[in-house]
């Protein structure tokens, strides 16, 4: 008879304990880093050129030490013009992604590696008025995976550079990145 007693003080314990602990504040998620950075972009049938992106590395508490949810933008536009046959084409691409980065702990220089989406907006334009095409374009979006991997080298106080290898993969029409650019931590 006693151990039945016992049970509903286990349950009501058991309960106070369990609402105590979600009704604990979490920290919120805090951003730990701001990047700008610049690319010099290889694609298939086509020379390198460069682009610009932003991008941000959000520590959310829920995640493992050391990962880091990483929203980014970034954007490039290549022009070829051939003035004696009277054509212009233009390329673009504005791209609107979001990583799982991983930074290895280590002093110096700290290497880190990501994968994640990205939603690519592509447009393709022509000008050749001798072709009898004036001003066509075309646009398209696009949804591709992302790798990443690089290495971050501190200057001075919050400041830093990077290093980076970034592959998009996008049927037709793969981009693989070599970055460098400029971190500032909080």
């Amino acid at each position: 008879m006693r151990r039945n007693a016992r049970k509903p003080y286990a349950v009501i314990a058991a309960l106070l304990a369990s609402t105590l602990i979600l009704a604990t504040p979490r920290p919120a998620a805090a951003i730990k880093a701001v990047e700008g950075l610049t690319s010099t972009i290889f694609q298939p049938d086509q020379s390198s050129f460069s682009g610009i992106g932003l991008r941000m590395r959000v520590q959310i508490p829920q995640l493992v030490e050391g990962f880091s949810v990483v929203p980014t933008i970034e954007y490039w536009r290549n022009q070829s013009t051939l003035g004696e046959f009277n054509l212009k084409a233009t390329r673009k691409d504005a791209m609107l992604g979001a990583l799982i980065r991983y930074d290895m702990k280590r002093e110096g220089w700290k290497p880190y590696f990501g994968a994640g989406i990205g939603m690519h907006f592509l447009e393709d334009a022509l000008d050749a008025p001798s072709l009898g095409v004036n001003d066509r374009s075309e646009t398209l979006l696009k949804g591709g995976l992302a790798l990443l991997g690089g290495v971050k080298f501190g200057l001075q106080g919050k400041l830093g550079n990077l290093v980076e290898l970034e592959y998009h993969y996008l049927p037709h029409q793969s981009q693989l990145k070599f970055n460098w650019g400029l971190s500032y931590d909080f």
